[in-house]
């Protein structure tokens, strides 16, 4: 029997991201976030999800990617990650799919706009490119620490 990994599969643009179910606590519609000041430009804000205060982090704006306008596909995706319950921001949530860890490539040394130290792989399903994203390498330790602050502001 071959490993597979089982993933959440989201939209930013036009390209198509997954994370490891096993990080994701729930997907949950945009509501209102609450600024908090001095945070980093990727930090949205903060959300009350079921009495928990959770920091927001725009993934397009992470990822050096074009900002756009929310629309009603846009989802929060909730993840743990260094021991913490992050939301993240992204345009939709489509999936989830079973990848054969033997369909995994590391991400080639140039990937557009980017920056590889974020993506854990490249996943070759039939019809389409995945890309697999490292969660810990997008919230640094450092930030991770600071949101966890925010959150406890």
């Amino acid at each position: 029997m071959q490993e597979q990994i089982k993933c959440i599969v989201f939209r930013l643009a036009q390209e198509e991201f997954g994370v490891d179910v096993a990080q994701v606590r729930s997907i949950e519609r945009v509501q209102s976030i609450t600024y908090v000041p001095k945070a980093p430009s990727f930090v949205k804000g903060v959300i009350n999800l079921r009495g928990s205060v959770i920091p927001v982090i725009d993934l397009r704006e992470r990822l050096s990617m074009n900002i756009t306008a929310e629309s009603t596909d846009t989802r929060l995706i909730i993840v743990h990650v260094l021991q913490q319950d992050v939301a993240f921001v992204v345009d939709a949530a489509n999936d989830v799919t079973d990848i054969d860890r033997s369909s995994l490539e590391p991400a080639p040394a140039t990937f557009g706009s980017v920056d590889i130290a974020y993506i854990y792989g490249v996943a070759k399903l039939k019809d389409k490119l995945l890309i697999l994203l490292n969660l810990e390498n997008i919230l640094a330790e450092h930030e991770a620490l600071q949101a966890a602050e925010i959150a406890r502001v």
